[in-house]
């Protein structure tokens, strides 16, 4: 009989030569569970995606009651759906006042794509600014706002009138000027290897959009739904964007995206032409359902409240001559190794031992943290534990 691995490599699209090849049969809170009863303490929230853990009960009662009434109706945006206009209310209330409108979509890049759209099509301008370092997704608009070249030139030709600034560098924001329909940022860099803005730069990035008429687009695909410690990480910075982005962490492990924006410039896509943004599958009601007993649960289980605490205890704990250094904006974290090579080796064992962490995409020398928001300090220190434990390991023959 075939296996399931077999079924995986032969029939199932890979996206790279060295797939994990973690086959897992039940997941719950922090934890998985493999076929074999491997158990693996999952501290990168599936990128981002479990801030409540796996299979959170309130999560699954939300989908369960859900399913009882209607799934898929019709495209979106023509019948009011009870779990969209219920989760769009949910959203406005954790935000500044004006940003009173919600677009629901499947998926982060897909909100990328939208809020490019937006800006565009609002401001009547083409041209679009990002950082060196981003990154917001992998279809075509979103991987040409992208900053790796790396990464994207094997795709070119992709959108024309993008151009790059540098992260947390004041002279490059003269880059933006009355030819820029948006500027999108994430709040804190996540592939770039955890970066947090440094000296008011994102204040300083506000007040040059304000003064050039060009939209700041804030990207908290990543860092949103309390990853930071605040719901949302721009409340830590002063400032307030024009349109926000949200998805991973949104969903409860369901696929959900949205844009944010006011509604006058949301209505941009209501005429000339209209459905001037379409889609199907956005918004599904089962998925909302599942996003707003997330959003619930952060903030009625006092999640929030746990993060910066729950940060320090792993800064306390990992004290190692091989870390250089640790960077990290509340529970999205990152340690940084001397080289790919020697993260790698720590990465694998520390599989095997049972631990589950990664690095990142554009900083591969950095081992990647970002546990579920529900992790306790029992978790944490095994979760350490066993990282230094695989550090010892990893390195017993390098010195």
């Amino acid at each position: 009989m075939i296996s399931m691995r077999q079924l995986f490599l032969q029939n199932v699209a890979q996206t790279s030569d060295f797939p994990l090849m973690i086959e897992v049969e039940k997941a719950e809170g922090v934890y998985m569970y493999g076929a074999g009863g491997e158990r693996y303490l999952d501290l990168i929230s599936g990128i981002g995606v479990s801030n409540v853990g796996h299979r959170h009960p309130r999560v699954l009662k939300a989908i369960h009651n859900q399913l009882d009434k209607y799934m898929h109706l019709m495209v979106y945006g023509e019948f009011v759906q009870a779990p969209q206009a219920q989760l769009a209310h949910a959203l406005t209330q954790t935000l500044p006042k004006r940003l009173d409108n919600v677009y629901f979509l499947n998926s982060g890049t897909e909100a990328v794509e939208g809020a490019l759209k937006l800006a565009k099509r609002y401001t009547g301008r083409t041209e679009l600014i990002s950082c060196r370092n981003a990154y917001h997704g992998s279809t075509q608009g979103a991987l040409s706002v992208n900053g790796s070249e790396g990464f994207k030139n094997a795709f070119r030709p992709l959108l024309p009138g993008v151009r790059h600034i540098r992260y947390n560098h004041l002279p490059d924001l003269q880059s933006i000027t009355q030819r820029t329909a948006a500027v999108i940022i994430e709040t804190v860099q996540g592939e770039a290897g955890v970066r947090v803005a440094q000296d008011n730069y994102l204040q300083h990035l506000r007040r040059r959009c304000d003064e050039m008429g060009a939209l700041l687009i804030l990207d908290e695909i990543q860092c949103g739904f309390g990853r930071t410690g605040t719901f949302w990480a721009f409340e830590q910075f002063g400032i307030e964007p024009d349109i926000l982005l949200c998805a991973k962490g949104m969903g409860g492990g369901m696929p959900i995206g949205a844009f944010i924006a006011p509604q006058e410039i949301m209505g941009a896509f209501k005429n000339d032409p209209i459905l001037g943004h379409c889609t199907t599958f956005g918004g599904h009601p089962v998925s909302c359902a599942a996003s707003l007993a997330t959003l619930q649960t952060i903030q009625e289980d006092g999640l929030l409240a746990g993060v910066a605490e729950k940060a320090a205890l792993f800064r306390e704990l990992l004290v190692h001559p091989r870390i250089k250094e640790i960077r990290n904006c509340g529970l999205m974290m990152a340690a940084e190794f001397e080289s790919f090579p020697v993260l790698k080796a720590v990465i694998d064992l520390a599989i095997k031992n049972g631990v589950l962490t990664d690095w990142f995409l554009f900083c591969d020398n950095s081992m990647r943290i970002a546990p579920p928001l529900v992790i306790t300090e029992a978790e944490i220190r095994e979760a350490c534990a066993v990282i230094l434990q695989s550090i010892e390991e990893a390195t017993a023959t390098l010195d």
